[in-house]
């Protein structure tokens, strides 16, 4: 138990996977402008996210190991989470059909974000048991989301702001990225595992 509040604050603020990382940029740029779609990919990313890291730790622990199929982990772990956002994308058509078309392009995209591979793949290298794994992702997940939310409401406040032209759109996107990152180094060298 005392490894895993640190697991979870770490990951969420010190080692953010986004803003420290730089994993799963494209979401972050793309979805953030909006809050409820930057919401609705949160909500989309934990539930990957965390579903991935546990069905791919079983996997990888009672499968590819026993049976020495440890090259194809990458394989398996890419299976499993292009299943998973199927999924995720099949219940957001049905239940949220406004969030399903906001999300657009960035829903398939879960499947392709590197923050969600790369969460699968340090949970097992990391060699964290069950209940670590899950906290890691789940804090993981927590930390693109706290990320992903924080930059939409800078960026629906940065529309109502008067800029120079040189600075509007992508330009003003990434130097908010870039303090929003500097600002969360802040929380460095509190915590180390």
């Amino acid at each position: 138990m005392e490894t895993l509040l640190p697991i979870l604050f770490i990951y969420i603020f010190i080692d953010n996977f986004v803003l420290h990382r730089f994993f799963g940029i494209c979401p972050f740029l793309g979805v953030s402008r909006r809050m409820e779609t930057a919401i609705g990919m949160s909500m989309a990313v934990i539930f990957v996210m965390t579903m991935a890291t546990l069905v791919t730790w079983l996997l990888h622990t009672y499968v590819l190991i026993p049976f020495n199929l440890t090259y194809l982990q990458i394989v398996t772990f890419i299976l499993v989470i292009a299943s998973l956002v199927q999924l995720v994308e099949i219940v957001l058509r049905k239940i949220s059909p406004t969030l399903y078309q906001g999300l657009g392009i960035f829903l398939p995209l879960i499947t392709t974000n590197c923050a969600v591979m790369a969460v699968a793949l340090l949970a097992v290298r990391q060699e964290f048991n069950l209940l670590q794994a899950i906290v890691f992702a789940i804090a993981a997940s927590l930390g693109f989301s706290l990320a992903l939310v924080i930059m939409a409401g800078i960026r629906e406040r940065l529309e109502l702001a008067e800029m120079p032209g040189i600075l509007e759109g992508s330009a003003v996107t990434l130097i908010t990225a870039g303090i929003l990152s500097m600002a969360f180094l802040g929380f460095q060298g509190m915590l180390t595992l």
